[in-house]
Formats: C-alpha cells, structure tokens, sequence
C-alpha cells in the first residue's frame, strides 16, 4: 500500500521556523521526484518546491527561495522541508508529491498534508 505521510506542521509564530517530513511507503522512493506543495484555504494549490530523485537538483517558489530547504534522505525514504523566517502567508495545508522519474510504477502519489498556521 502506498502511502506518503507528512508530520511535523502546527502553529509558529512570525519569524519562526518548523521542520516538515513526508515518509513514503510502498513504492521504490528512489525512483521518483518530490516535491512540496501547498494549498491556503480558499485559493488554488501551489507548488513550493522540489528535488530530484537522487537529490542533485532542487527548485524553489520565489516566495520560499532563502527561507525554505528541501532535502531527501533515500536511505529513509523520507524528505524533509526545513521552513525559516516564517510568514503569515506561508500559511496552508503542505502536501508532499511524488512524481515518478524512472521505473514502472504509478505516475505520481500524493499525501494528505500537514497544517501549517503562521499567526502571534
């Protein structure tokens, strides 16, 4: 059964930071993309940012560049969104995406997301 599961959102403060993870589950994670999206109440589902299956390459929303890191760690099946200087806008339900590189496998998966609320 696949399965992307995102952990780690919740509520910060302005200025602050939090960590997300996507573990993944039930298919080959190295063969695939991944990337963050996000989706605030209301408005269309935006992407935030990706990285490549073997992790050379990440691409970055201009609204995150210099805030947010991504990384993956193969070894884990998991990625990880690290979020600085929060703002009141990175408010929204972050989801992790799958997208297949290589292999036989389904296209793309997606997970249910995680709540992230930026407010004082």
């Amino acid at each position: 059964q696949v399965q992307l599961v995102e952990s780690g959102g919740g509520l910060v403060q302005p200025g602050g930071s939090l960590r997300l993870s996507c573990a993944a589950s039930g298919f080959t994670f190295s063969n695939y993309h991944m990337n963050w999206y996000r989706q605030a109440p209301g408005k269309e589902r935006e992407f935030v940012v990706g990285i490549t299956s073997a992790g050379g390459i990440t691409n970055y929303a201009n609204s995150v560049k210099g805030r947010f890191t991504i990384s993956r760690d193969n070894a884990k099946n998991t990625v990880y969104l690290q979020m600085n200087s929060l703002k009141p806008e990175d408010t929204a339900v972050y989801l992790c995406n799958a997208v297949r590189a290589r292999g036989i496998e389904s296209n793309a998966y997606w997970g249910q997301g995680t709540q992230v609320t930026v407010s004082s």
